[in-house]
């Protein structure tokens, strides 16, 4: 993938371990609170490394990765397989990338942060002929009750295809579509309680499981989300490739 440059930012991949390093360290301050600490896992050797900096300073902003497979026989490698039964997708015969670890440094609130970000996505999706994104999107912590008008608004309109469906394996879960099938939302509130991660693949059609995990380690509830590349609104696929230029 080519370096982007837009609005004082770049993303690029990461070139070797030390950069793979400054994401570990970025991660850990983001989803750990822990600035002197290090979220490193076994499928980081596996995958690429996107970071978007400063371009000035080469402060490190935003970071996420991606592990490329060549179709839905691979997907028990993925982070995502751990804590979902993805049996369905290994029907899907095309490319897939699962997108991971995303997180924006504490405090940065710039949304041409976020846009560069899927603008290098948008470039590595062309770039590999991807047909399927998926991962994990994190509300932060592990209560639902803040989140069940956004839970309610996934449960009613963006489930994942039959074919597709993600089922339940982790031990801990929160299943939204069946509690909260009575629940009458409050969208402005289930908007603004929607992770922007997650908005993002809504907006471009993506689907969700039926259920949330609780995962006590990372101190996140997480759903399953995927994104067929091809039932992209066209308007949507224009605009996220004059992002990656």
């Amino acid at each position: 993938m080519r370096d982007i440059r837009q609005g004082g930012y770049v993303a690029r991949l990461a070139l070797g371990p030390e950069d793979v390093a400054r994401a570990q360290a970025l991660r850990a301050a983001a989803f750990l609170g822990d600035e002197a600490a290090s979220d490193a896992d076994e499928h980081d050797a596996q995958c690429l490394h996107v970071l978007v900096e400063e371009a000035r300073s080469g402060r490190l902003l935003c970071c996420f990765r991606v592990l490329m497979l060549d179709g839905g026989a691979g997907v028990a490698r993925s982070y995502s397989a751990r804590f979902y039964d993805l049996t369905a997708l290994e029907a899907f015969e095309g490319r897939m990338a699962e997108m991971g670890r995303f997180c924006v440094a504490p405090g940065q609130r710039d949304a041409d942060i976020l846009r560069l970000a899927w603008a290098a996505m948008t470039r590595l999706v062309d770039d590999h002929g991807v047909a399927m994104l998926f991962g994990c999107s994190s509300f932060k912590g592990v209560e639902a009750a803040p989140y069940l008008d956004a839970f309610a608004v996934l449960g009613a309109r963006h489930l994942a295809p039959r074919r597709w469906w993600p089922r339940v394996k982790a031990p801990s879960v929160f299943r939204f579509a069946e509690r909260l099938r009575r629940h009458k939302p409050d969208l402005k509130a289930a908007m603004r309680h929607m992770p922007p991660l997650l908005r993002t693949y809504l907006m471009m059609g993506g689907w969700v499981s039926d259920h949330a995990v609780i995962d006590r380690q990372m101190g996140t509830l997480h759903v399953f989300t995927g994104v067929e590349i091809s039932a992209i609104p066209a308007a949507r696929r224009r605009l996220l490739r004059a992002l990656a230029g």
